[in-house]
């Protein structure tokens, strides 16, 4: 790709970017949240048409004006949030619109030939799954591998875009996609590998490119990098990287809790939750997918009913039977799923910041447009919003400036307990030091919790700590099969 320049009215997106991909080769992608990957992938893909530039396959010119013609070159791209149908198998969701038809007057689905096929992939590309399985049912990885192969499907496919797989994966569940994408590499499949957790670029990456400002600052060798001692955080922020992690400010003495679980419990989920939380202090909560920590952030915000133990806020026993009475009472969620969970997508950035406090957005049951739209611009600024177009819905934004918007809309609510769960998936490093940095400001007038599975996130942000496994709060950190870290309750004592 040479001279690519894209742009979106006034904002330039790419400005005389060029990127080069070999076959056989997992290439890296990097920059902070706005920096030009995303537009750029969804120029090779067929998405966007670039304003100018151009694209050269074995060095010939081609037009990927559509994602039909894009794939028809050999070019598929696997989304952040690959939309799957959950009560379909894996082989069905596969081959969705490629299914075959068995010849006749009636004309049906051949699945013979869709599960011959499906095998023929899994030769391929060797990988322990059940495709008859329906995807709803399946872990993550399964999932994500579910979508890999289904953007595999044509065998003329020679380049793969990955935006993002392994931002909801475990680290186990994260080998096996690695294991994967190397059995692509050695297949001949070039693959443009997008992702925010740079650790992984010299855990499975042959090389990398960083993006700023919409523009291409650098591409190394990932062995080259190592050798010269390569700063990719500061590559993509353009300055020296600062502590990632705020200071602590000391813990609060003699406060009242404002929130407190004495065995707080939900059958099935997690039981034993005792823990109190005070204004001035950080509570990390730590666990691995199913371990229940979704599933207790959920009960203290209502979205789930505890059926053991007492949850008290601010003194007072209470016992929500929805989201709507947790806000009364000053506890509000940033939830993990942010798209489905956190935001409107359809709606623009002022709509998503007020709707959780439409007290304070309207006056005699009208809304206050002006005065809604200068607190949004506020608090845009105040969460670095980038860009910071208040008009925009919130589908159009990247996953960092989406999660902004979430902890915008939290900050409109001035709540009394924030609970954010899984807060920095998805997010730049950037924008994570940002966001970790407004969490403990908001510490200092209210108490916050932060429910990780990066255990890394937990131990550097928090004050004090409490792991559950298996639904169980943990005194210790046994470190059985890799799933807990040794020291994770160090904080805590």
């Amino acid at each position: 790709m040479t001279g690519i320049e894209k742009r979106f009215g006034p904002v330039t997106a790419l400005d005389g970017v060029d990127f080069t991909l070999e076959a056989g080769q997992i290439h890296a992608l990097l920059g902070v949240n706005g920096a030009g990957k995303s537009t750029l992938v969804k120029i090779l893909s067929g998405v966007y048409t670039a304003d100018a530039g151009e694209i050269l396959l074995d060095g010939a010119p081609v037009a990927l004006g559509s994602p039909r013609a894009a794939m028809a070159a050999g070019v598929a791209a696997v989304q952040q949030h690959p939309e799957l149908v959950p009560d379909l198998s894996g082989v069905e969701n596969i081959f969705l619109g490629h299914e075959g038809r068995r010849p006749g007057l009636f004309a049906r689905i051949d699945r013979t030939a869709m599960q011959a096929a499906a095998e023929r992939l899994l030769a391929r590309f060797p990988v322990e799954i059940d495709l008859d399985r329906p995807v709803g049912e399946m872990p993550a990885v399964d999932r994500e591998i579910v979508a890999v192969l289904h953007a595999l499907r044509a065998e003329h496919t020679r380049i793969l875009i990955l935006d993002e797989p392994t931002s909801t994966l475990t680290e186990r569940e994260k080998a096996s996609l690695f294991a994967m994408m190397r059995a692509l590499r050695a297949a001949g499949i070039a693959i443009v590998y997008i992702t925010h957790r740079l650790e992984e670029v010299f855990e499975v990456a042959d090389s990398f490119t960083v993006f700023r400002g919409g523009r291409n600052v650098a591409s190394f060798t990932a062995a080259e990098a190592e050798a010269r001692g390569v700063s990719i955080p500061e590559l993509m922020l353009a300055e020296k990287a600062g502590e990632l992690f705020p200071p602590r400010d000391g813990r609060p003495e003699g406060e009242a809790p404002v929130l407190a679980a004495e065995n707080l419990g939900l059958a099935g989920c997690f039981s034993g939750g005792s823990f109190a939380l005070r204004r001035g202090e950080i509570l990390g909560i730590f666990g691995l997918v199913g371990s229940g920590v979704d599933e207790l952030s959920k009960a203290l915000f209502g979205a789930l009913r505890h059926d053991e133990g007492r949850l008290l806020v601010k003194g007072r026993e209470r016992r929500f039977s929805g989201p709507h009475e947790a806000l009364r009472a000053g506890v509000f969620l940033v939830p993990g799923d942010r798209r489905t969970e956190g935001l409107t997508l359809t709606e623009d950035v002022v709509f998503n910041t007020t709707v959780a406090n439409l007290g304070r957005a309207s006056a005699l049951g009208l809304l206050r447009f002006g005065r809604n739209r200068r607190e949004a611009a506020r608090l845009a600024r105040e969460t670095g919003l980038h860009p910071p177009a208040l008009d925009r819905p919130a589908s159009a934004f990247s996953g960092g400036n989406q999660q902004k918007i979430v902890i915008a809309k939290g900050l409109f609510r001035d709540a009394d307990v924030y609970i954010f769960t899984e807060p920095t998936v998805g997010v730049d490093i950037g924008a994570r030091a940002k966001i970790y940095g407004l969490m403990r400001a908001l510490s200092r007038r209210a108490g916050v919790i932060v429910v990780s599975s990066d255990c890394d996130e937990v131990h550097g942000l928090a004050d004090r700590t409490l792991a559950l496994y298996k639904g169980r709060p943990v005194t210790a950190a046994p470190n059985r099969d890799g799933l807990l870290a040794a020291g994770i309750m160090g904080r805590a004592a």
